[in-house]
């Protein structure tokens, strides 16, 4: 069973690659993609425990970058060729998250329009912040991890994505659904 949905995965891996590398995303999970809805905004510090937030587990002196910077992370994958990345990035973890998070049944990926957003760090604006910034206890996606800081609206939002491997869909949400 577990050899059949990282099959899956990898299979829709180049079909998500092919969508989301030509803007900017945030992915999410389905439940948040609700609260998000809820609160007009994706929240730099929503109401998560840490236990279910991405790369928390070392405290608070290695959060990821952009949450340090009070923002919230998104992916910016333009340009953007695997082999090559990897080769230049091995540490990066973007397979985790594309084409979606294993443990979730579905992945929810937002494409957000930036020309709505006053406080939007380009991915390889924010790896040169990272490193201006010594900030090196803090986890980053070189160049494909871009951020907003503040909260970041849903007028913001051009459309949503369902990505489920169990189906290997990929199917638009229509304005205010939530799977």
């Amino acid at each position: 069973m577990q050899e059949d949905l990282i099959d899956a995965i990898a299979a829709l891996r180049p079909r998500v690659l092919s969508i989301v590398s030509k803007v900017v995303w945030h992915c999410t999970h389905h439940d948040r993609y609700a609260d998000i809805l809820l609160s007009g905004a994706i929240l730099p510090e929503p109401s998560i425990d840490d236990a279910d937030r991405w790369k928390t587990g070392a405290g608070p002196k290695h959060y990821p970058f952009a949450r340090h910077l009070g923002g919230v992370s998104l992916f910016q994958f333009e340009p953007f060729e695997p082999d090559t990345y990897e080769r230049d990035y091995p540490l990066s973890d973007w397979r985790t998250f594309v084409p979606c998070i294993k443990a979730w049944s579905a992945t929810i990926w937002i494409e957000v329009d930036t020309s709505h957003l006053a406080d939007f760090i380009p991915g390889p604006q924010l790896i040169q912040r990272w490193r201006d910034e010594k900030a090196y206890g803090h986890t980053i996606m070189p160049v494909i991890e871009a951020a907003h800081i503040g909260a970041l609206p849903v007028t913001a939002f051009a459309r949503a994505l369902v990505v489920s491997p169990a189906d290997q869909s990929i199917r638009e949400l229509t304005a205010g659904a939530t799977r």
